[in-house]
């Protein structure tokens, strides 16, 4: 992250996407957002705005001759539209404000950059160096770790809200007992293929999916149901038990405050969410869940 940091910091002026930014990384863009929103306090695009923010208003702070429609274009920004917006929400003026009242002022420079408003880091609260063991034991007996073998599963894709999944639930559900396939006897894992925070939530996609006995007959189904292969390997396991809505808050937990501490890295293949219970049938409607992330020695 610290070399992504770099790279964003000599080449913003530059256009800048998250599948070339998770390539400077060498991760795959659904496993880079995360990591470097946590790592870094806030994500990939927001970064990219404020270094390009701050060399905008060095040059209009410094005296540039130039006008704010070029600044706006050397700073990376493909509208001027968009870099005012982003200008006056970041600072609270305007860049023409910004100018003038440099010109009327020799120090404005100086003073103005030390009220530039910066984003705190994310708190490590788990780092070693704090000396803090009691939440590294916390740590330590929640997450685990865990080898899983392949699996061929069937699966149902929904597109839209994560919170709105229940119908693919629903129609997998339906068939899985038409094939004999029961919870306790057969896995039933959920994908979220999109990160929200990047990705509109209604173009988010989802894999309602279950595990498939060796030799199971792929052919002649519902046009709904497809199948795929979900990749074995090393995962941490974290246990969930609350509301789906806050459910995010479990990647969250992983990503930002075990993995940077771990003896790990995420590995390039999906986080897996193995359900263990029907919320319809829980008696506080919460979902029991065991997060599966893909990890790897360092």
């Amino acid at each position: 992250m610290d070399h992504v940091v770099q790279y964003i910091k000599e080449n913003s002026h530059k256009k800048l996407n998250l599948e070339l930014l998770a390539g400077v990384s060498h991760l795959s863009k659904y496993h880079f957002s995360r990591i470097f929103t946590a790592k870094i306090g806030m994500t990939p695009v927001a970064f990219v705005n404020r270094e390009r923010l701050h060399k905008a208003v060095r040059l209009l702070a410094e005296g540039s001759h130039k006008t704010i429609l070029e600044i706006s274009i050397q700073c990376g920004f493909e509208s001027v539209s968009t870099f005012n917006a982003l200008f006056k929400r970041h600072y609270g003026q305007t860049p023409s404000e910004v100018r003038s009242r440099a010109r009327k002022n020799s120090n404005y420079s100086a003073i103005f950059s030390n009220k530039q408003a910066e984003l705190p880091p994310v708190e490590r609260y788990n780092n070693h160096s704090t000396g803090n063991q009691l939440l590294k034991r916390v740590w330590d007996n929640m997450i685990t770790t865990r080898e899983l073998p392949g699996y061929e599963v069937a699966y149902v894709r929904h597109v839209g809200s994560y919170l709105d999944t229940r119908d693919a639930w629903d129609k997998l559900g339906q068939w899985a007992s038409e094939q004999g396939l029961a919870p306790g006897q057969h896995s039933f894992i959920g994908i979220s293929l999109d990160d929200s925070i990047f990705i509109d939530e209604m173009a988010c996609r989802y894999d309602a999916c279950v595990s498939l006995p060796s030799g199971f007959q792929q052919h002649g189904h519902a046009l709904h149901i497809q199948f795929q292969t979900l990749s074995g390997g090393l995962y941490a396991v974290y246990p969930y038990y609350d509301t789906v809505e806050k459910f995010v808050l479990a990647y969250q937990n992983v990503f930002s405050l075990w993995l940077p501490d771990s003896q790990y890295e995420v590995d390039d293949r999906p986080c897996l969410e193995f359900c263990l219970n029907d919320p319809a049938q829980d008696s506080e409607g919460k979902v029991k869940v065991e997060l599966y992330v893909p990890i790897k020695h360092k």
